[in-house]
């Protein structure tokens, strides 16, 4: 059922200021910024060879990433992601393993509108953990 590792996700106060330290003092090259609107997020990306590292910060004050970072207001890691096959049929299955997935089992969409799933962190070892098709 699960493929691989697609991202890690973390967030941060100031996505610019984050490409910047990345860039800097990593190397690293962080990707343009989209906004996930559903989510209340902007988004982008940095390239690795076998997985993504998601830079994460809040659009509006009620989404769930500007709680995290009320919580933490200097960011963090907060999720980490999973490949699958097919995002609702694993789904379905987990939740008849008694995994619980977040949302009440709307269809959420990423930045790209792909379905993706959220499994409850205290059914994945105290981690939040997204699922996605595959790429």
């Amino acid at each position: 059922m699960i493929t691989g590792l697609t991202h890690v996700s973390i967030v941060v106060p100031d996505i610019e200021a984050a490409a910047r330290q990345l860039r800097d003092k990593y190397g690293l090259v962080v990707g343009e910024c989209n906004v996930n609107a559903e989510q209340g997020v902007r988004l982008a990306y940095v390239e690795l060879a076998g997985a993504r590292i998601e830079l994460m910060e809040p659009t509006r004050a009620d989404s769930p990433v500007a709680k995290f970072l009320e919580r933490n207001p200097r960011g963090g890691i907060h999720h980490l992601c999973l490949g699958v096959e097919d995002v609702a049929k694993a789904a379905q299955e987990l939740a008849g393993k008694g995994v619980r997935l977040l949302g009440e089992g709307k269809a959420q969409h990423n930045v790209a509108g792909e379905r993706i799933a959220f499994i409850h962190p205290g059914d994945f070892l105290g981690a939040l953990v997204e699922l996605e098709a595959h790429r």
